[in-house]
């Protein structure tokens, strides 16, 4: 796997060295430009944040997440946003909420936003596929991010444009996460589409 060259800042160092004292190892396949989409797979525990920032930290990047403006209000907002937050309106409908985020990628040079595509901790039936039409609408490529605890590795393994075949691009994401394991197996939502949007149970 890919490990993350130097020269490093004091704070990759010290992030690296972390992450060793903890037996753990940071990947990060070489990213071919500035804009992308992380899928972060797989979520079962709280435990999966400190180990993304530190392997954020790590490997110098700043990711970014989006949240309802509901949680931006004066003062905490600020906090928010300095963790990383992008508030955006989720009171439209009509899938506005993928246009918005696709939308912020003409505002930055540089934009990593992660998704968890289960969207919870706990096990669900099937992936969310937000995540796709997001980089599909914006023209940017997915970055495959993941967490595998019994191989103590954490990072990015590689990344994929989406060509708008959603069961086909679906099949070259399963082959890539079907061995990443979370903390809590049990509590791993299985890598599946709902039948409407393509593949089913």
């Amino acid at each position: 796997m890919y490990a993350i060259p130097p020269p490093y800042t004091p704070r990759q160092a010290l992030a690296l060295g972390v992450l060793r004292l903890l037996g753990w190892r940071a990947v990060m396949a070489p990213p071919p430009g500035r804009k992308f989409i992380l899928v972060g797979y797989p979520h079962t525990s709280n435990w999966d944040f400190p180990y993304a920032v530190l392997w954020a930290w790590a490997s110098g990047t700043r990711f970014r997440w989006v949240g309802k403006k509901e949680l931006f209000p004066p003062v905490l907002g600020a906090v928010m946003r300095w963790l990383g937050g992008i508030p955006v309106d989720r009171s439209k409908r009509g899938g506005d909420f993928v246009r918005q985020v696709a939308r912020l990628f003409e505002r930055y040079d540089s934009l990593w936003v992660v998704v968890a595509v289960d969207g919870t901790r706990s096990r669900a039936e099937y992936w969310r596929t937000g995540f796709y039409y997001m980089a599909l609408e914006a023209g940017v490529p997915l970055a495959l991010a993941y967490i595998d605890y019994p191989r103590r590795e954490v990072g990015i393994g590689g990344y994929f444009m989406p060509t708008g075949d959603l069961e086909a691009d679906f099949e070259h994401l399963k082959a890539f996460f079907s061995d990443k394991v979370g903390k809590n197996p049990g509590q791993q939502t299985p890598i599946r589409l709902k039948p409407k949007d393509g593949l089913g149970a």
